[in-house]
């Protein structure tokens, strides 16, 4: 199975990384003493700093097709943020632990301040400062201590990783200790070039090779706050994608109170075969709110697609849990499979708060009505409270035996995931996604 596969790479070495410099570090504490051992703590925690530093820009990129090797880009985003979180803690380790070997030895508390500030013209050192300094200001707003930062601010300020990732390697290049030369220099290069080149392609390539050419063909009032784009191919490339994956949208109409050229995440309604493709916008912030408003024949990028919700190939048959704007992957499948044929049952629990906010209501109870094997239970949050277990089996007697879908805001997501799991419905078939800060 394809899906989580890069995430068993990335952690397996991590931990083979980890377990050696260990091993390493633990052996010098106890032939050479104290400070020897706190130098090599520090040396061992800058460089496994500077690998998941490596890693983590790696997985930024949005290398098309990379992400269905870690279940979707929702879930690689994810392992991005960890792992980023991860480098700054111990980046800030390295520091703080080669102080503390620098205090244990002759010189005392004055080789310690020595060791944090560095003559101003040791460029070596003075590039980890400058890199540590920058993953602290991008890295920052991603921590809830701190609040929801703002979407484009935040994408903005992410900008910085680029010259951190480059003075971070500036500095690992000058030190090599606690690894052979030949395989930290090995190490070193392959990871960062690769990070480089992902940058590279993120920043500058991704737009001109990356992005394709469409154009407003109709925009769809489904109700005051949602609208569905219907976007024509305006070059000769065309997106290929399976049905309820999503793309990132940019917008060129001048005329657009906010958002202009700027890329946000938006699932694709349609299905592969029609010629147009399709995507459903809520207004759930000044960019979105805009597009409701776009100008039709007015030019947009597409890039993508992304995601990885709906295997190729179904094994079993399905229980399908929406909640919102949520319901957009569904509704693209649920038009796919219209056009080629049900393969198994799939009964779909559309939770929202009322009638009134039943996206698409009419249409998927018009589908539930022409197939056998499709059926819709709608859940109003306004009559019943939160979904609960009981009206889940009510929908789905048999939901232990089904393959299980979520998407939705995170608390329905939370929710409806520790209801699939008291339904007995196993881990590895419960199968979700969420766009938070994509």
């Amino acid at each position: 199975m394809v899906a989580q596969l890069g995430t068993r790479i990335i952690g397996t070495t991590i931990l083979a990384v980890s377990v050696a410099l260990a091993a390493r570090v633990g052996f010098i504490w106890l032939s050479a003493g104290t400070t020897e051992g706190l130098t090599a703590a520090g040396r061992a925690a800058g460089l496994l700093g500077t690998l998941l530093l490596l890693l983590s820009a790696v997985l930024s990129a949005r290398i098309p097709k990379l992400d269905r090797w870690f279940g979707g880009l929702t879930d690689l985003w994810r392992l991005h943020h960890r792992l980023g979180g991860l480098s700054l803690l111990f980046l800030m380790a390295h520091s703080l632990l080669l102080a503390f070997a620098a205090a244990s030895g002759p010189g005392g508390t004055e080789s310690a301040v020595e060791a944090l500030l560095p003559p101003a013209g040791a460029w070596e050192f003075w590039s980890g400062w400058v890199a540590l300094v920058l993953m602290m200001l991008f890295l920052a707003p991603s921590f809830a201590f701190f609040g929801r930062p703002a979407y484009e601010r935040w994408k903005k300020l992410h900008r910085l990783a680029a010259p951190a990732v480059v003075l971070a390697l500036v500095h690992a290049a000058q030190f090599g200790a606690l690894l052979p030369d030949s395989l930290y220099g090995a190490l070193l290069a392959a990871l960062g070039l690769t990070a480089l080149a992902s940058l590279v392609w993120h920043l500058g390539l991704a737009r001109r090779f990356g992005r394709l050419d469409y154009r407003v063909d109709r925009v769809i009032s489904i109700a005051n706050n949602v609208v569905e784009l219907s976007l024509a191919p305006a070059g000769r490339r065309r997106l290929d994608y399976r049905a309820g994956q999503f793309i990132y949208l940019t917008p060129f109409d001048r005329e657009l109170a906010a958002g202009y050229g700027e890329e946000h995440p938006y699932t694709l309604t349609s299905s592969p075969e029609q010629d147009n493709l399709s995507v459903a916008i809520k207004a759930l912030g000044d960019a979105s709110r805009a597009m409701q408003c776009v100008r039709p024949g007015s030019r947009v990028g597409v890039e993508g697609p992304f995601g990885d919700l709906f295997p190729g190939r179904a094994s079993h048959d399905q229980l399908w849990i929406a909640g919102g704007i949520g319901i957009a992957p569904f509704l693209g499948r649920v038009r796919h499979l219209a056009r080629t044929g049900f393969g198994v049952d799939i009964q779909l629990v559309y939770c929202v708060q009322d009638e009134a906010r039943a996206r698409f209501g009419d249409e998927l109870q018009a589908l539930d009505g022409r197939f056998d094997r499709f059926s819709l239970h709608m859940h109003f949050f306004y009559r019943r409270g939160p979904l609960d277990l009981d009206f889940l089996l009510d929908c789905c007697p048999d939901a232990d035996r089904r393959e299980a879908f979520v998407c939705g805001p995170p608390p329905l997501d939370r929710l409806a995931r520790s209801l699939l799991l008291d339904a007995g419905v196993p881990p590895r078939r419960i199968r979700h996604e969420s766009f938070e800060l994509l």
